[in-house]
């Protein structure tokens, strides 16, 4: 056999052997682009599970928190109503506590007050300390300055007494705060 002859057949042989690997290797390349597809869906499947979870978690403490505070408006209203009663029941005399009458209509009031306490506590409303305490500009409102004996920044005077429900603020407590005296 000529050297060309060789040359050919080797030739042959390549291709034959090309054309063999050709389609395996067409197919690794097709199952290693199938398996990159499949990761890619897998992690977008994940994202979408992890942010369903996170809406509905969120969902859920928006859900808590509209209950926990549904009563909050009414809640502020309703001090407004415990302010008038507090107001009337400071404005009584002891001449008017000392008639009969009127001591038995007081107590009715008083005890009106009472129980509209007494139900803003269990609604978790309470009043914010003022006198002597620091003034915290989250839950005091200064009103004015006194000159005083105190700590500059210390409340001595409450004009509007304040309110929390639970953790939040409904109204801040109207106050005077110490001053340094001239």
């Amino acid at each position: 056999m000529s050297e060309d002859g060789k040359l050919h057949d080797e030739a042959e042989e390549i291709r034959h052997d090309t054309a063999k690997g050709a389609p395996e290797v067409a197919e690794h390349d097709r199952v290693a682009e199938l398996e990159q597809q499949l990761e890619e869906a897998k992690s977008k499947a994940l994202y979408a599970a992890a942010e369903t979870q996170n809406v509905r978690r969120r969902l859920e403490q928006e859900l808590q928190q509209s209950t926990s505070y549904a009563a909050a408006g009414f809640a502020r209203d309703m001090l407004a109503i415990k302010d008038h009663l507090d107001r009337a029941l400071a404005a009584v005399g002891d001449d008017l506590r000392a008639d009969k009458t009127a001591s038995q209509f007081l107590a009715g009031i008083e005890a009106t007050a009472r129980e509209l306490d007494a139900v803003l506590q269990r609604h978790g409303v309470n009043r914010i300390k003022t006198i002597g305490e620091p003034l915290d500009p989250h839950r005091h409102q200064a009103m004015m300055e006194v000159p005083s004996e105190e700590e500059p920044g210390t409340i001595v005077e409450e004009m509007q007494p304040g309110y929390l429900m639970k953790d939040r603020l409904l109204r801040p407590a109207l106050v005077g705060v110490a001053k340094k005296a001239d």
